[in-house]
């Protein structure tokens, strides 16, 4: 898109990615992907992760600091469930704002 617009890219707005982030955070963004995702039923929200599988996962993939890739995955499904439930809000709303038209 900068080439297009005839700019060089600037790179303090370039969109993060996951693999500028250090190794154990990278790990743990791994571990969090494969961990399969609970809705409510009734609501439709997003209740996050089931944890059920996370033993398993870090011995599996020979994690060797469990505890602080626990902290991370919390923090990721923290931010992720808010992103979600937020969107599926807006979404409620903008589906009941067209059933009223």
């Amino acid at each position: 898109m900068c080439e297009q617009l005839g700019k060089e890219p600037d790179p303090d707005e370039l969109p993060v990615e996951v693999a500028d982030f250090p190794y154990e955070l990278q790990e743990a963004f791994f571990i969090h992907q494969l961990l399969p995702d609970r809705w409510d039923g009734s609501s439709g929200s997003y209740t996050g992760k089931d944890w059920s599988a996370l033993h398993g996962l870090l011995t599996e993939f020979e994690i060797e600091n469990k505890r602080q890739c626990i902290l991370f995955i919390k923090n990721i499904e923290a931010r992720n469930m808010q992103k979600i439930n937020k969107q599926l809000a807006r979404d409620r709303k903008k589906a009941e704002n067209k059933a009223k038209r």
